[in-house]
């Protein structure tokens, strides 16, 4: 197979040399995730009293977690899916991104349903005894299909790279890298047939990933809808999860571009063009979850059920910084930055980025602790704390680890393979390159 000299030299330094820059980050990480896993022990061992979660507030801060990192990657596979099926020229550094936060995302996002149960050692019973008339059976079939289906788009996407670096006699890595890279590769050599096998089952697996993708994700907004709760009662909740999932994808594919851009000086590849486009689609994405945000909030305020008004009240006295940032500052600001060409630029779409980001766990946090505060019976006699909810630092150590293991793998995973796909960039011409 011929490669461009050039672009390996380019996009393998990451795999041939480890700075020691990069050793103090994931050490970092690592302690972050070793105090989570000290976090993890103290309530197996002690209980569930250790964490905020009480008899009315049964979900919390690991829930909002678990929502929002299989958003990432229902987001990560619409994303990749389509820049993939829509043959878009721009997608060509940064598609491998969107295809790692899906899988990334989708191994992080069910964990945090077991640091939420109670009895772990009963976990087994979903598989066993599963009831066909429950929403969570439901959403483990859908996840466990979406995980495997991601994981062969994935891998899919890989087998060319893996040949390219198997065949780069001047790659200067181990040996055991080598034989990895050769038994990945599946004795591809870049024959026509071959190429047009892979590129048949990348279409093919596309295809699958997004319509997979808007699916569980709705079973996941079902588990709400489908409940009497007040604020989860909604129609409109499918649409919804399924439009917030693309807007935080869009904002975390963003801020890896400008992380990676800047750590492995790609910014021959990754240009003001990737940042501007991610960011237009952004805004849209920012409008329509915005107009769903105002739908479900003014039929609820306006319908003036007893329980709903009650649940509106709270967000707007006890949650009103909360409601305001997630639903005013989260969409509206990054609208007006990116809407706005003079303000166009790396650094702005990127904070624009991280502040939609921010808003939409916000908005997940919004939606699940409050309505859990506001039941339709409450305890009578209770204490006070039992009655809110105010995550423990059980629950942040949880879900920081969380967060440092989705960078680990991002690392780890930038040492096997580039983080910009070799194969794909090989067909990209040297004039459209620079635009």
């Amino acid at each position: 197979m011929q490669t461009d000299k050039n672009l390996l030299k380019d996009l393998t330094p990451e795999i041939e040399k480890t700075s020691t820059s990069w050793y103090i980050v994931f050490s970092v990480f690592f302690i972050i995730f070793a105090v989570g896993v000290y976090g993890l022990i103290q309530q197996i061992t002690k209980g569930h009293i250790v964490t905020g979660m009480r008899d009315n507030v049964v979900w919390g801060v690991f829930i909002v977690n678990f929502i929002f990192f299989m958003g990432l990657s229902y987001a990560g596979a619409i994303l990749s899916g389509a820049l993939h099926l829509f043959h878009t020229a721009w997608r060509r550094p940064v598609i491998r991104l969107a295809e790692l936060i899906t899988v990334i995302s989708l191994v992080i996002g069910p964990f945090f349903i077991f640091f939420c149960i109670g009895r772990l050692d009963r976990l087994y019973y979903l598989f066993i005894y599963p009831r066909i008339q429950s929403p969570i059976t439901w959403d483990v079939i859908a996840i466990m299909t979406d995980l495997v289906g991601c994981f062969i788009y994935l891998y899919l996407s890989f087998i060319e790279d893996f040949a390219i670096l198997r065949d780069y006699k001047e790659l200067d890595v181990p040996n055991w890298k080598k034989k990895v890279y050769k038994t990945l590769s599946l004795g591809f050599t870049g024959t026509p047939a071959q190429k047009k096998i892979i590129a048949s089952a990348k279409t093919i697996m596309a295809t699958m990933i997004i319509a997979i993708a808007i699916i569980v994700y709705s079973v996941l907004s079902w588990i709400f809808g489908v409940t009497l709760q007040p604020g989860w009662h909604s129609t409109i909740f499918g649409p919804y999860f399924v439009i917030s999932a693309i807007f935080s994808g869009t904002a975390i594919m963003i801020i890896l571009m400008w992380i990676f851009r800047k750590v492995y000086n790609l910014e021959k590849y990754i240009t003001l063009r990737h940042f501007r486009n991610l960011g237009v689609l952004l805004i849209v994405i920012a409008a329509f979850y915005g107009y769903f945000t105002f739908s479900d909030y003014l039929t609820k305020w306006y319908g003036s059920i007893k329980m709903d008004s009650l649940l509106i009240d709270k967000l707007f006295s006890d949650y009103s910084w909360l409601f305001i940032f997630a639903n005013y500052v989260g969409i509206l600001l990054p609208i007006v930055i990116i809407g706005l060409p003079r303000f166009r630029t790396i650094r702005n779409i990127t904070i624009s980025a991280v502040i939609a980001l921010l808003a939409l766990w916000i908005n997940r946090y919004l939606i699940v602790v409050p309505t859990l505060e506001t039941p339709f019976l409450p305890i009578q006699d209770s204490r006070e704390a039992w009655n809110t909810y105010s995550p423990t630092w059980v629950e942040w150590s949880l879900t920081f680890a969380g967060i440092s293991v989705f960078g680990m793998l991002f690392m780890l995973v930038s040492k096997i393979a580039p983080i910009i796909s070799i194969s794909e960039m090989q067909e990209i011409d040297e004039e459209e390159l620079l635009k």
